[in-house]
């Protein structure tokens, strides 16, 4: 029998498919470096590139006996690394868009976390501010803001002029202006 490397590809598939290990070892000999090179250049990784041939060697040898190569072996081959890069890179494009919305995701939840907490340390500030203001400013105050009165309503709960009403809730947001600027700054 002559030399497994003067044998046509055609031969060597028919070896193939006789279950001949020095066949596909032949054809492995003959393309694998060819293979190797165009999936390594389309798709810029020589590890994948590695992994993509071996794939295609693999499956080669577990579909040796039911093999129908129409054309020749060698765009046979070529048209397998092809299409495995396209899986490759569809699945490279899936990891991105997967990665960058998680990323964006985890960066808005960061944010969230931390607007909740300057927001709970500024209503913490604001209540120990509002607790020290003078009694009748902090009722008339609360009054307003929390209850929702107007000036002449609670002009008329406390028996007091709407103008006093007026100096009272000028007097307390001033008070808190000054207590949460240092904390804004």
């Amino acid at each position: 029998m002559p030399s497994m490397d003067s044998l046509s590809d055609i031969e060597l598939i028919e070896l193939l498919r006789d279950e001949s290990r020095q066949a596909f070892s032949e054809i492995y000999s003959r393309y694998w470096k060819k293979l190797f090179v165009v999936a390594a250049n389309k798709s810029g990784s020589a590890e994948e590139a590695e992994e993509i041939v071996q794939d295609i060697f693999i499956s080669l040898w577990n579909r040796r006996k039911t093999i129908e190569i129409t054309t020749s072996l060698n765009a046979y081959l070529a048209v397998s690394v092809k299409y495995r890069v396209i899986k490759l890179l569809a699945r490279r494009s899936q990891e991105t868009k997967y990665t960058n919305h998680s990323l964006s995701f985890a960066s808005e939840a960061v944010n969230s976390t931390e607007d909740w907490l300057e927001f709970e340390e500024l209503r913490s500030r604001l209540e120990v501010l509002v607790a020290n203001l003078p009694e009748k400013c902090r009722m008339i105050y609360k009054s307003s803001r929390e209850d929702g009165l107007s000036q002449k309503q609670i002009a008329e709960a406390y028996g007091i002029s709407e103008k006093t009403v007026e100096a009272h809730i000028g007097k307390a947001l001033k008070a808190l202006r000054t207590g949460l600027g240092l904390i804004l700054l």
